[in-house]
C-alpha cells in the first residue's frame, strides 16, 4: 500500500524515447510491483491550477479559486489524497505492494512531485541523447510525420518534443545532480546489455528480490497481468516487436542522424552537459561525424525560450536549477516553533487563523487586480487596433472620392465621343 508521503511509490523519470516502456515492461513482471504503461496522473492534477481555456468557460474563475481562494497547502493536500486513492486503487485485488508511475514528462512538475510524495523512490533512466533524438526520427518516419529534426530543435515555435530534448533533459540532470538515498540512476545502454544484472540492482533499490526471468517480458505476455499492461496501448509502439531487451538501437543514431542534426543538437546541449550525463565518448563520436567541436556551454538563449514557451503553454513556472528533495520514511520533521512574540494557546491559534484569512483576502485581491490589469491591456490593444483601422479607412476615403470622380469624368467623356 502506498503511504501518505509516498512510501511504496516509485517514479520512473526520464524524457520520452529513453527506453522507459522497455524498463517498465520488465519491471511489471515482478510479482510485488504494479506498473501501467503510462499514467500522467500528476500532470492532470497540476493542470487544475492553470487558467487555460476550458470548453465550459470560467478559466479565470478556476484559476482564481485554485490559486487564491483555497488556503495555502489545501490544493496539494487534495491532490495528494486523490493520487493516493488512485494509486492504492490499482493495488486492490493485486499481490503487488508497490506502484510504479512511469510518466516521462514529469520533468515539468518535479517541485510538485516532491511536495506531494517526498518519501517516494525515484529512478532516473538515462540514455544517450543522440540515440533519443534518432528514436524520435525513426518513429516519426514510421508514422508518416515530419522528420526535420533540425527545424524541431532550432525552430522558434513551441513543440513539446523540443522541450523534451532540451530543457526536459537538463532539468532531470540538475534534479538528480546530488546523491540521495531515494534516487537511483539506471543507464539504458547497461540495461539492454545486462538486463538481469541491472534489474537486480533496481530491485535491491526498491527493497525487492530479483525474480528470475523478469527481463524476458515477451515470455509472460499471455499472463493476465501482462495482457492488461500491453492492452493499454501507450508507450513505445515497437516494444511488442521483441520479447527481450536488445542492443540494436544503441549505435543506430550514427546512421540515422544527419551531420546537421548532430551538430544542431550538440550545440544546444553543450559538451559539458553531454560529459556530465556520462556520454563523453558519444560526444567525441558526434563531433567527428558533424565535423565540428561543440562549445562547452549550452545554447542558453534557446533554452530560455523553451522554458518560457513551456510556462506559457502550461501555466507552470519552474524553480531555476531545482534539485531533488526527499524525506526518508522513518524521518521525523522538527516541530515548528512559534514566531517571536506570537502568543501561545487559544490566542495564538485565533490570531493565526485571522492572519491566514487576511492573507487569502490579500492574495485574492491581488489576483483580481492582475486580472483587471490584463483585461485593461487587452482592451487597450483592441482599441488601438480599431483606431488604426479607422485611420486607414479614413485615409482611403479621399482617394476613393477622387477615383470615383475620375471614373465618372472618363465615362462621361467616352459617352460624348460616341
Amino acid at each position: 500500500m502506498v503511504g501518505a508521503r509516498g512510501d511504496n511509490l516509485v517514479f520512473l523519470l526520464c524524457t520520452p524515447r529513453s527506453g522507459s516502456s522497455l524498463a517498465t515492461a520488465m519491471l511489471q513482471n515482478h510479482g510485488k510491483l504494479y506498473a501501467a504503461q503510462e499514467m500522467w496522473l500528476l500532470l492532470s492534477l497540476l493542470e487544475l491550477r492553470s487558467g487555460r481555456k476550458r470548453p465550459y468557460g470560467g478559466g479565470a474563475i478556476v484559476e482564481r479559486f485554485y490559486n487564491g481562494t483555497l488556503p495555502e497547502g489545501t490544493f496539494e493536500d487534495a491532490c495528494r489524497a486523490f493520487a493516493l486513492e488512485a494509486y492504492n486503487g490499482l493495488l486492490r485485488g493485486e499481490e503487488a505492494e508497490l506502484v510504479l508511475d512511469k510518466s516521462p514528462r514529469y520533468y515539468g512538475l518535479l517541485e510538485f512531485l516532491d511536495v506531494l510524495f517526498p518519501q517516494s523512490r525515484r529512478i532516473w533512466l538515462v540514455r544517450n541523447p543522440f540515440a533519443v533524438l534518432a528514436s524520435y526520427k525513426k518513429l516519426g518516419a514510421q508514422r508518416g510525420g515530419s522528420s526535420d529534426l533540425e527545424a524541431l530543435l532550432t525552430g522558434r515555435s513551441f513543440d513539446p518534443k523540443a522541450a523534451d530534448l532540451t530543457v526536459g533533459l537538463l532539468r532531470y540532470m540538475r534534479y538528480f545532480a546530488a546523491e540521495d538515498p531515494l534516487a537511483y540512476r539506471l543507464r539504458y545502454e547497461r540495461l539492454v546489455a545486462d538486463p538481469r544484472g541491472e534489474l537486480d540492482g533496481v530491485c535491491r533499490f526498491l527493497g525487492l528480490g530479483y525474480e528470475a526471468g523478469m527481463e524476458r517480458y515477451g515470455a509472460a505476455m499471455d499472463t493476465p497481468k501482462a495482457a492488461r499492461f500491453f492492452s493499454m496501448g501507450v508507450g513505445d509502439p515497437l516494444l511488442a516487436d521483441h520479447s527481450a531487451p536488445h542492443e540494436d538501437s544503441v549505435h543506430a543514431w550514427k546512421e540515422l542522424l544527419t551531420k546537421r542534426e548532430i551538430a544542431a543538437y550538440g550545440r544546444i546541449l553543450g559538451g559539458r552537459a553531454l560529459d556530465g550525463l556520462g556520454y563523453g565518448e558519444e560526444r567525441e563520436a558526434a563531433e567527428k561525424l558533424a565535423g565540428c567541436r561543440f562549445a562547452a556551454d549550452p545554447d542558453e538563449s534557446l533554452l530560455a525560450l523553451r522554458t518560457e514557451q513551456w510556462a506559457e503553454a502550461t501555466g507552470w513556472r519552474w524553480t531555476e536549477a531545482y534539485r531533488m528533495t526527499s524525506e526518508l520514511p522513518d524521518g521525523a520533521k522538527a516541530a515548528r516553533l512559534p514566531e517571536e512574540g506570537q502568543a501561545a494557546g487559544a490566542t495564538g491559534t485565533a490570531a493565526a487563523a485571522e492572519a491566514e484569512q487576511l492573507r487569502l483576502v490579500v492574495r485574492a485581491l491581488e489576483q483580481r487586480l492582475e486580472s483587471g490589469h490584463r483585461e485593461r491591456e487587452r482592451l487597450r490593444a483592441e482599441l488601438g487596433a480599431m483606431k488604426r483601422k479607422a485611420a486607414r479607412l479614413k485615409a482611403a476615403i479621399p482617394f476613393g472620392d477622387r477615383l470615383a470622380r475620375l471614373a465618372s469624368s472618363y465615362i462621361s467623356g467616352a459617352g460624348g465621343r460616341k
